[in-house]
């Protein structure tokens, strides 16, 4: 099997294109940043990648690449959780999803052969927030900013059925794994001063990095799979719930909290993203048979900080 990816050196990718290339697939990597990608893959470690520079948000020779692959893995966004929400910083989260995903579906409708199959990153922010909801894939989409930007993601990637292509939309919950959200509380834990974000009772739905590699592969080779599926785990806990089982496993205090207005005062209105929360359950995911490597908190974390 031949994949593109695109944001294939962020944290999901590299570990999405580790397993690809130790199962023995040929791997397209589109990367703004090629000098970069040389060094995250190094061609004597990864003889079966071929580094392709593309520009996201623009058509070009890039494009042609794609026709030569069975799948497209487009995980390719402007974080969302670093810096304050300045209206040219939303404006940049908005259109590296939704124009990038455009140029993919334009260069996969014009593609000879086409691939099999889209696979579409989106996020569980598409729920909006809520303390007391559940959510499932059934449900309908919020009213914020960042369900706004999951709402016109989606939308755009859902043309590339128009081009009789299978589509498969991931809306994932926060990722586990060494880095990510997960990276960056660890710190505070080991100096003895973890806690809680804000209040503690924002729920958390997360997923570890290898069920959600594994996600991916299954969406990539299953034809029956189709549609949006929630990439979560399928116990979700709240925000205290996190700290103290982080704390239990690194043998740490859990008690110190990180007050609300600190993150405010760092991130804006991009607090949101770790001040609120949504518990949600990959209802339709269970379905399809995936099995979780790791379906519950304490023995993702236990993996990780191993």
């Amino acid at each position: 099997m031949k994949v593109a990816i695109t944001g294939a050196t962020g944290f999901v990718g590299s570990r999405l294109v580790q397993r690809l290339h130790a199962e023995g697939h040929n791997i397209v990597v589109l990367t703004r940043n090629t000098t970069f990608a040389q060094k995250v893959f190094p061609s004597e470690a990864f003889p079966n990648l071929e580094i392709v520079a593309y520009t996201p948000n623009t058509s070009g020779s890039w494009q042609s690449v794609i026709a030569s692959c069975n799948g497209v893995v487009n995980l390719a966004g402007e974080p969302i959780g670093e810096g304050r929400w300045t209206p040219e910083r939303k404006q940049e989260i908005l259109n590296s999803r939704k124009l990038g995903t455009q140029k993919i579906v334009e260069a996969i409708a014009n593609a000879n052969p086409k691939p099999a199959v889209l696979i579409n990153a989106s996020a569980i922010g598409y729920y909006g927030t809520s303390e007391t909801a559940t959510f499932d894939e059934t449900s309908l989409s919020g009213k914020d900013f960042l369900a706004q930007v999951c709402q016109a993601w989606e939308a755009e990637a859902s043309k590339v059925k128009d081009a009789g292509v299978r589509l498969v939309i991931l809306r994932f919950g926060i990722v586990l794994g060494n880095g990510g959200a997960l990276g960056k509380m660890i710190p505070p834990f080991k100096l003895f001063a973890g806690g809680p974000i804000g209040s503690g009772r924002q729920w958390f739905s997360w997923i570890h990095v290898d069920d959600l590699v594994n996600l991916i592969l299954q969406a990539l080779t299953k034809s029956e799979i189709g549609g949006v599926y929630n990439a979560t785990a399928p116990n979700p806990v709240r925000m205290a719930d996190l700290s103290q089982t982080l704390g239990k496993v690194m043998h740490r205090p859990s008690w110190l909290p990180v007050p609300a207005f600190a993150i405010e005062a760092l991130l804006g209105d991009g607090a949101i993203v770790v001040l609120e929360g949504q518990q949600v359950l990959p209802k339709r995911t269970v379905e399809t048979g995936f099995e979780y490597k790791y379906p519950n908190l304490q023995s993702a974390i236990k993996q990780i900080v191993a």
